[in-house]
């Protein structure tokens, strides 16, 4: 059957503007005096902010002591999972040789210890974390219960592994009797953590409110005990545990574990002295050559000392200026060309 010429013409698009393509458009016209004009100036701003990053980290002040060979004894006792129930504690001196103004921070830094693994960072469940059912421990393999069949709260390998050494930081005033330097543990958490991804049971008491549940087998205390100065700050609301819950994306990282209260005589930080760590050693690295660290560190608008960022700016801004120079080499040299082929 033949199609009529009315049929062909009902198929065709409307005649809008639209429909037909006929929309105006503006075309950008691009100058070789705008193009290069461009390009300096992202050379200039990434150089520019590259240069106030790197010096704003380069005033951070920190040190970094790493303990795993000072405190061989008790790395050595750790290595033997029988050992569990024996404290060991062994005390680091050291000298501040220069003021931490402002805001001083305490991590605690690990070496080859891989928190990214895939099975590692699934072995948790969120419905525990947020408090909703405690039962649901079916992703937490090969802690998800216990020998008898109760469940683990809270499951999984995050939990279980969580980093459980204590360290007190001590200050020799004029070598005298050791002052205790107070250290808050409120606070390190990023807000979305504490309010958002981490809830505990609703319940008055939270000792049965985790009824019907056991402790992961290698913590020393249930999850409804892990600070006893402060009520609020257990369950998976402790702020140790969330921090340690974070996983990092690479093999040496560090995490925050106290900031400095600034109160009594360090109300304008941590002066210049003698001072001392001591440390209660549990978390045992040595069994995958691991190292373990405490950092003090300032903190900048820019964030640490890490120079990646700065670097990373520097970098782009030379690299830009570089291809500007080459574009306008190019650009003059064929400018040349045509003007001598003009004249001739």
């Amino acid at each position: 059957m033949k199609r009529t010429s009315k049929d062909s013409r009902c198929k065709l698009p409307d005649n809008t503007a639209l429909k037909q393509q006929q929309l105006p458009a503006y075309q950008l016209q691009l100058s070789a005096t705008g193009v290069l004009s461009g390009f300096f100036a992202t050379g200039v701003f990434c150089l520019g902010v590259g240069i106030i990053l790197i010096l704003s980290a380069k005033s951070i002040k920190e040190i970094e002591i790493k303990y795993t060979e000072i405190c061989g004894n008790c790395a050595k006792l750790r290595e033997d999972a029988t050992n569990f129930d024996k404290e060991c504690t062994c005390s680091i001196p050291f000298y501040l040789s220069e003021t931490m103004q402002g805001n001083v921070y305490m991590y605690y830094k690990l070496y080859g210890f891989y928190q990214n693994l895939y099975h590692y960072i699934l072995s948790r469940s969120n419905s525990q974390l947020v408090g909703t059912d405690l039962k649901d421990v079916g992703n937490c393999a090969p802690f998800s219960k216990s020998h008898d069949g109760t469940p683990i709260a809270p499951c999984g390998a995050i939990a279980n592994s969580i980093f459980n050494d204590t360290i007190i930081l001590s200050y020799n005033l004029n070598s005298s009797i050791p002052i205790k330097v107070p250290m808050l543990r409120s606070g390190i958490t990023w807000w979305t953590d504490k309010y958002v991804k981490f809830q505990n049971p609703s319940s008055i008491n939270l000792s049965s409110a985790f009824a019907g549940t056991t402790k992961p087998p290698s913590w020393a205390k249930p999850v409804y005990e892990l600070d006893e100065e402060d009520p609020g700050n257990n369950g998976f609301l402790n702020d140790d545990f969330i921090v340690w819950m974070r996983t990092a994306a690479f093999p040496t990282f560090k995490k925050l574990y106290r900031r400095l209260n600034r109160i009594q005589y360090f109300t304008e930080g941590l002066p210049a002295g003698n001072y001392s760590f001591n440390i209660t050693y549990n978390f045992p690295v040595t069994r995958f050559r691991g190292e373990k660290s405490v950092v003090l560190s300032t903190l900048t608008w820019s964030g640490g000392s890490s120079l990646f960022l700065g670097l990373a700016y520097t970098v782009t801004g030379a690299v830009t200026w570089l291809a500007s120079f080459s574009m306008m080499a190019v650009h003059l040299l064929l400018k040349d060309r045509k003007m001598l082929f003009i004249q001739q």
